[in-house]
């Protein structure tokens, strides 16, 4: 189970959308945005899709704005998952939700690594530090027969998962959500059910709120810190 687990992080990639986002808030290009996500998209749409098309060079400008904003993801990725500010909170947040799902299958380190990610982006919407409409502006503006381009240029024999995971998370605008705190349980257990069939209890998902709801509040104060030293080192880069 714990090799299925760490399975799992890579399945699932890192769920903060928002938070690659907001590095290229003000970007213009509508397919730079995208590929600031797209890893994040593709594996939840289809666990077994692999792309690496991180040293690809395109004819088609647009193609190669995706390419751009894929290797600006692994990037940010790279530099958040070995930051103290990483390491600290999602191994302190695993300590504070270890006895708040006592009795669950699920291990409390998988459930820090995701919750502060989930509590980072929560934070950037209800902060006002970006808008999820002008996010969803950005996916709305890019051609479906682009996408597909990249796909198909970066190996994908099948897009059909893909498009219909895509369409219907353009459709449903669920990142609206995270502005909810209470939401940010509800998200980790969808997450959880990946794996087993019935992670938390309601008893589970309401002591876990209370433990997010705490965290949350303590983290506003400086969890802009992590973006500052991010955006450092991208300038490095």
């Amino acid at each position: 189970m714990y090799l299925e687990q760490k399975r799992v992080f890579c399945r699932t990639g890192t769920m903060n959308f928002l938070s690659h986002y907001y590095f290229d808030r003000h970007t213009t290009n509508c397919y730079h945005i995208l590929g600031t996500v797209l890893p994040d998209l593709l594996k939840n749409a289809d666990k077994t899709i692999i792309l690496h098309p991180e040293k690809l060079q395109h004819s088609n400008p647009d193609v190669n704005a995706l390419i751009a904003g894929w290797n600006k993801h692994l990037a940010v990725d790279r530099f958040f998952h070995s930051s103290d500010f990483f390491l600290t909170h999602s191994h302190e947040l695993k300590k504070l939700l270890r006895p708040a799902i006592e009795g669950s299958p699920v291990k409390p380190f998988f459930l820090g690594h995701i919750a502060l990610e989930l509590i980072i982006d929560n934070l950037l919407l209800t902060t006002g530090k970006i808008q999820v409409d002008d996010f969803y502006v950005h996916l709305a503006g890019c051609d479906t027969a682009v996408i597909q381009e990249f796909l198909t240029f970066s190996g994908l024999k099948d897009s059909t998962r893909f498009f219909k995971f895509y369409e219907e998370f353009k459709r449903s605008q669920y990142l609206h959500t995270y502005a909810e705190t209470h939401q940010i349980a509800y998200a980790l257990k969808r997450i959880c059910m990946r794996i087993w069939q019935n992670p938390f209890t309601p008893q589970h998902e309401a002591d876990m709120n209370e433990v997010l709801g705490h965290y949350r509040d303590e983290l506003m104060g400086s969890f802009m810190d992590i973006f500052e030293e991010i955006d450092n080192k991208l300038q490095d880069l």
